[in-house]
């Protein structure tokens, strides 16, 4: 089926922010139970975290072994699932102590993890997503995602607010907003200017990470070594009529 009307567009406000580790190579962002858990990727850095996310400081932390560059996260039934980029491994943590509890293995590239609330949902640096059985790791369903008929690929970071995939497109400050049982895209966020691309410390500290809250209705976002965590409202610039 055709989605009738463009897609929304939104900017952003500034609620609130929070100091983050500026070293944290950010891969996978997860809010739950005021808590933050992170991955933290690179080679010879990757580390699944547990953070406070008033100060930033980090409150547990297992580090990953050198050949692993650790990707995205999700948090489903009181365990964490952690994609490997290249390794085709994952790894399964216990929540709360962050105990290695195993492993599992997929085909391709690791990138984003999010989940909802049954399935995990992957991606893998191309426009599809794939729907994960949590307990054998079969793939499910795949679903593509097209901008005007072209793949959108480097779907990267993945979380999962209120009926909808958000996905950080790799290298852009874009934020897309996909129906998980069509692919279609429903918005785009445009988080421009939120960290200047010239206060960077390097090209690859891009957007990468998003955390939501459902019990407030808070959406927070950051980037691979960037300094600060944001808390940030929606603001709809623009709709078509269908």
């Amino acid at each position: 089926r055709f989605f009738s009307g463009s897609p929304r567009t939104y900017t952003y406000t500034i609620v609130h922010r929070w100091p983050h580790d500026p070293s944290a190579f950010t891969e996978g962002l997860v809010y739950k139970d005021d808590l933050l858990y992170e991955s933290a990727g690179r080679n010879g850095s990757s580390s699944l975290r547990i953070v406070d996310p008033a100060t930033g400081d980090i409150k547990a932390q297992v580090d990953l072994a050198d050949q692993y560059f650790a990707e995205g996260i999700a948090l489903l039934d009181g365990k964490i699932f952690q994609l490997t980029w290249k390794n085709q491994q994952g790894f399964i943590y216990d929540q709360k102590t962050l105990a290695v509890l195993g492993d599992f293995s997929y085909e391709g590239e690791g990138w984003g993890l999010t989940d909802d609330g049954h399935s995990l949902i992957m991606s893998n640096g191309t426009n599809s997503l794939l729907f994960l059985d949590p307990k054998t790791f079969a793939v499910e369903k795949t679903i593509s995602v097209f901008d005007n008929e072209k793949p959108l690929a480097e779907l990267n970071e993945l979380e999962y607010v209120k009926g909808e995939i958000y996905a950080n497109i790799w290298h852009t400050d874009k934020i897309v907003r996909i129906d998980p049982r069509s692919g279609e895209i429903l918005g785009w966020i445009d988080l421009t200017g939120l960290f200047p691309v010239l206060e960077r410390s390097e090209k690859e500290a891009v957007l990468n990470g998003m955390a939501y809250d459902p019990i407030q209705d808070r959406l927070f976002v950051t980037g691979k070594l960037w300094p600060e965590l944001f808390e940030i409202k929606l603001e709809e610039t623009y709709r078509s009529q269908p």
